[in-house]
């Protein structure tokens, strides 16, 4: 290759010269000149048969390859475009899933929340209930026992009444007698109370 390429060199410097001498002869720069043009065309020949033997198909094959190369990077960022978009979807209805079943766990927690207070509640007044209950039972019990303390006292003031109403009606020696008798139940009343 590299004697080709000199003789391609040697054949224009030769018909440079050629030219230059005819041009001399002739005299002017637009002038045609016959054996210029033969060994410009003769060179642009054998140089375009030489690059259509070794230099157009490798080149035409390289921007085809990259042609191709383009084509499938294309095709491969639309089929990507195209599965993002889809992961895009999926990760929204994703979303939307799981804002569905958050409202449905608050409402469920609502829901779950009012029937805790609802028993809570029920429960604090059947409680209330049962207090309420125990003291009138308790109130009741005890009016029972200080209605029969009363009535203990009452009958205790009657008879001590009575006992003075009865002493005043009786002699001496039979309240002499009496009296004995009442003190010395005093302390035994006193003991069993």
């Amino acid at each position: 290759m590299p004697t080709f390429l000199s003789l391609l060199v040697f054949l224009q410097e030769h018909a440079a010269s050629a030219g230059a001498a005819a041009e001399g002869a002739k005299g002017g720069l637009l002038s045609p000149h016959g054996g210029l043009m033969f060994w410009t065309l003769l060179i642009f020949l054998i140089l375009f048969f030489v690059l259509s033997k070794f230099a157009f198909k490798p080149i035409t094959a390289a921007v085809a390859a990259r042609e191709r190369a383009l084509e499938d990077a294309i095709a491969a960022a639309k089929a990507d475009r195209d599965e993002a978009a889809r992961l895009l979807a999926e990760h929204r209805a994703a979303i939307e899933s799981a804002r569905g079943e958050a409202q449905k766990m608050i409402a469920e927690g609502r829901a779950v929340g009012e029937k805790m207070r609802s028993d809570m509640i029920e429960e604090t007044r059947a409680q209330q209930q049962d207090m309420l209950e125990r003291a009138r039972r308790e109130i009741e019990g005890e009016k029972n026992r200080a209605i029969a303390e009363l009535r203990r006292e009452a009958v205790d003031l009657a008879i001590a009444g009575a006992s003075k109403v009865i002493e005043a009606n009786l002699d001496d020696a039979s309240n002499r007698n009496i009296v004995e008798k009442f003190l010395s139940s005093i302390p035994t009343a006193t003991a069993a109370r």
